[in-house]
């Protein structure tokens, strides 16, 4: 009997024990008790009652990332591309998650792709090839509406590839060829007449300089010829008054000498017949040819009777020797 008692205590431990649950981090548990949605258990420790209640499904609520394969779309002017996608999801209600749709990953492939299917049927193959972030936005919104009801919040789609035939890839490699080798030679045009502008420039800048250069020369040395000039002109201006001084200090003297004789011919007392000799003396001097003219005293009787009085004087020399 003992055993027995030992061994339905141990039954009913591992029953008890089988009822506690501890809910990891980031996950969610979905209880059903008798085949019906009972709770959803979030992290930590829970106790369900055993053989009743169970979980139904274990849900992760940590963002999600599905690659999904290349899906074959046919764009406006009928070109069939291979597009696969990247979808970020994250679930939001354990619940309707786990009874909302069977599948959830296959059905949201197939609704990615049919909306895919939709928004590059109605662009053409360059729109599409260029406008990546429109198609990414317009398929966000749809699936995020579509997948509410099932629990999951679609946060981001990403075209991960766009794949166009073989012989269209080709035309775009040689459209890229030649639209590489136009732009070279539109960079080689524009470097060629930059730098002949830049010498044209540089040329005109240079003659410029030495057009200023020749203007500057040009100034000094008329500044220096026009120094010169005034510097002559000075030299000759003090030459001639250091010239004036010094006649009109020679004048002064011959002035002075002149007063001087006289004052002194005033001191002796001089005879008439001496006055008479000087003053012929003085005659004969503006009369010795140098002068232009000649003027003659209006006392031409004075005169005589000077030489008359010249001609007694020297007679009476000879008498008395």
């Amino acid at each position: 009997m003992d055993w027995i008692i030992i061994a339905v205590i141990l039954i009913v431990l591992i029953i008890v024990i089988s009822g506690i649950k501890i809910v990891p981090q980031a996950q969610v548990y979905v209880v059903e008790r008798l085949g019906t949605y009972y709770a959803s258990l979030a992290t930590g420790p829970h106790f369900i009652i055993p053989i009743i209640d169970k979980v139904a499904k274990r849900v992760s609520i940590k963002e999600q990332v599905v690659d999904f394969k290349p899906q074959p779309v046919i764009t406006k002017d009928n070109v069939t591309m291979q597009i696969d996608t990247v979808v970020f999801f994250q679930v939001t209600d354990a619940k309707q998650f786990t009874y909302g749709v069977e599948r959830p990953m296959s059905a949201i492939e197939n609704l990615s792709a049919t909306t895919l299917r939709n928004i590059i049927g109605e662009m053409e193959l360059d729109s599409t090839l260029t406008s990546r972030d429109v198609i990414n936005t317009k398929i966000t919104a749809i699936l995020d509406q579509a997948t509410d009801r099932w629990g999951i919040k679609v946060n981001r789609v990403e075209l991960k590839n766009i794949l166009p035939p073989r012989e269209i890839q080709d035309a775009m490699e040689k459209q890229m060829k030649a639209e590489r080798e136009r732009r070279e030679k539109i960079l080689q045009a524009e470097g060629d007449k930059k730098s002949q502008i830049l010498v044209a420039e540089g040329e005109r800048e240079s003659k410029i300089l030495r057009a200023e250069a020749e203007k500057q020369s040009e100034i000094l040395r008329a500044e220096a010829e026009k120094q010169a000039l005034i510097l002559r002109a000075d030299a000759v201006r003090q030459q001639k008054i250091l010239e004036a001084q010094g006649e009109a200090e020679s004048i002064q003297m011959v002035q002075n000498a002149l007063a001087a004789s006289l004052e002194r011919l005033n001191a002796a007392n001089p005879k008439e017949s001496v006055l008479t000799l000087k003053s012929l003396e003085a005659f004969a001097k503006a009369a010795d040819g140098k002068a232009t003219k000649i003027i003659i005293p209006s006392e031409i009787q004075g005169i005589a009777g000077l030489a008359a009085s010249l001609k007694e004087t020297v007679t009476d020399g000879k008498s008395a020797e």
